[in-house]
């Protein structure tokens, strides 16, 4: 049995211990590990699993409670409990979870009343997958040295360059995506996109496998229109 005594850390309250409780049981019982190998099978596992967790309410914690979540801002908390015990039990569902949060934590956090209405009920009912696409070729943990670049040319955004390792590439509904507007040189000129997966201009240009298999790709902007209202959060 896993060490589970952090849970009576006092910054742990009765409500996420009972969380943790709920989840373990959950897991052990509905969560049906398995060992996808083709990038076809890793997406339909993915994307089931997210399915699942929806319909469970468990992405409800990646949401805040105006938006049919469970507490009225991000629990970090819960967060990590519901994070800790779904990778015990299977990675690939972990990863799932994840993901769903951090592709739409910046809307949840910075974005506008609209783009909140838009995305978050959809990641919360699993009907839209997420993604946070950071990494390029030549930049990852270093964004002072991101280079994919977004003009403004009057009403729209022209987004031009490439991401690489991006989690639920190739499978997600829509990319948080971050580039260099040029406010400001290194990373003090880099704004967020939301952009559709539908948007015209991009591409996935490769789907990358990986020990641990899970939904990754590279993705390539080519003249990406985007409407002003993409922008997330303020320039720079």
């Amino acid at each position: 049995m896993p060490d589970r005594s952090f849970l009576d850390w006092p910054f742990f309250s009765k409500q996420h211990r009972a969380l943790a409780k709920e989840l373990e049981v959950w897991c052990a019982r509905k969560l049906q590990p398995s060992h996808p190998h083709s990038i076809a099978e890793v997406d339909d596992a993915s994307r089931a699993l997210v399915k699942q967790l929806a319909q469970a309410g468990w992405l409800g914690w990646c949401v805040p409670e105006a938006y049919g979540g469970h507490a009225k801002t991000l629990d970090v908390r819960a967060l990590c409990l519901i994070r800790e015990t779904l990778a015990r039990h299977w990675g690939l569902a972990d990863f799932s979870f994840a993901m769903q949060g951090l592709g739409s934590g910046a809307i949840s956090l910075f974005g506008t009343n609209e783009q909140k209405s838009n995305y978050l009920p959809g990641v919360r009912t699993g009907e839209k997958i997420a993604a946070f696409a950071l990494t390029e070729p030549d930049a990852g943990s270093d964004v002072a040295n991101l280079t994919t670049t977004a003009v403004r040319e009057g009403d729209h955004f022209v987004i031009n360059g490439s991401k690489t390792w991006i989690s639920n590439g190739g499978i997600a509904d829509f990319y948080t995506v971050f580039v260099r507007t040029g406010e400001a040189p290194g990373a003090k000129g880099l704004t967020a996109f939301l952009v559709d997966a539908d948007a015209e201009g991009l591409e996935i240009s490769e789907r990358l496998e990986v020990i641990a298999p899970h939904p990754l790709a590279t993705l390539r902007f080519w003249n990406c229109k985007l409407p002003v209202s993409a922008q997330l959060g303020a320039l720079g």
